[in-house]
């Protein structure tokens, strides 16, 4: 049976803040035998758009993307919430019966999160990766509520030697970036975050993980403005075993 091509969806934030998690992706998704490719012409998914009410656009967005990725097995992107574009709200763009429409489907059929393909598709455990400390994970809203990611990051940090997982207190509540939310609402989403770093640093863990790069930006942005030692990372760079590069905020 041949390799799945997979076209990596990098995400802006990604790109722009934190290209690691971009190689993270690369190297497990080529260890569960993958073949990796990453399309020059991809953009960002629309999701600011299509949050602020700008259907327009984020349909004009939604095919851009659609042309870039047509020819691949899967679409997978280290971001629950770039995956819950595409999959969940690329087909509500355009209406039924349209040739827009059948290709949006065909693309959010095709669509995960990394680690959810990793573990649903892949069925991949062979994590070899090292980290002596406890990590405690955050659930981010798109990827839990649009796309039911809850267990699998858990499995897959399970399998890291050395690891030690400490669950806070309520991981699956909001931490208040929620996209243009923590511009349009700053004091209330800050609020929200600090909430937030309290359940975090109340677990005693030395660093913070999660699926979603806004999340984390969030998160450890807040961290560094309370003097927290709790360090943060997407977990794609623990599961690759690639820590060399500072954890979030630092490096910003």
């Amino acid at each position: 049976m041949s390799s799945p091509r997979v076209g990596l969806f990098v995400t802006c934030l990604v790109d722009l803040f934190r290209p690691s998690v971009g190689f993270a992706a690369v190297k497990l998704l080529e260890q569960a035998g993958c073949v990796v490719e990453v399309p020059e012409n991809q953009t960002c998914c629309g999701q600011p758009a299509f949050n602020s009410g700008d259907r327009k656009d984020s349909a004009a967005i939604a095919l851009n993307v659609i042309a870039a990725f047509k020819d691949f097995d899967y679409v997978v992107a280290p971001s629950g919430s770039c995956a819950g574009m595409i999959k969940a709200h690329y087909p509500e763009l355009f209406a039924p019966g349209t040739k827009e429409r059948a290709a949006a489907d065909v693309l959010a059929a095709k669509t995960y999160e990394l680690v959810a393909f990793l573990v649903r598709v892949m069925k991949f455990d062979n994590v070899d990766a090292a980290f002596s400390g406890t990590v405690t994970y955050h659930d981010s809203c798109s990827g839990l509520r649009e796309l039911g990611i809850k267990s699998e990051p858990r499995a897959l940090l399970a399998r890291v030697k050395g690891l030690k997982l400490t669950e806070m207190e309520d991981a699956e509540v909001c931490c208040g970036f929620g996209g243009t939310f923590c511009v349009k609402y700053p004091n209330i989403s800050n609020v929200m975050v600090a909430k937030k770093t309290k359940k975090i640093g109340a677990t005693g863990a030395a660093m913070l993980l999660a699926g979603d790069m806004g999340c984390l930006m969030n998160m450890a942005g807040k961290l560094k403005r309370e003097g927290s030692p709790v360090v943060s990372r997407h977990v794609a760079e623990v599961l690759a075993g690639d820590l060399t590069s500072p954890p979030i905020a630092e490096a910003e």
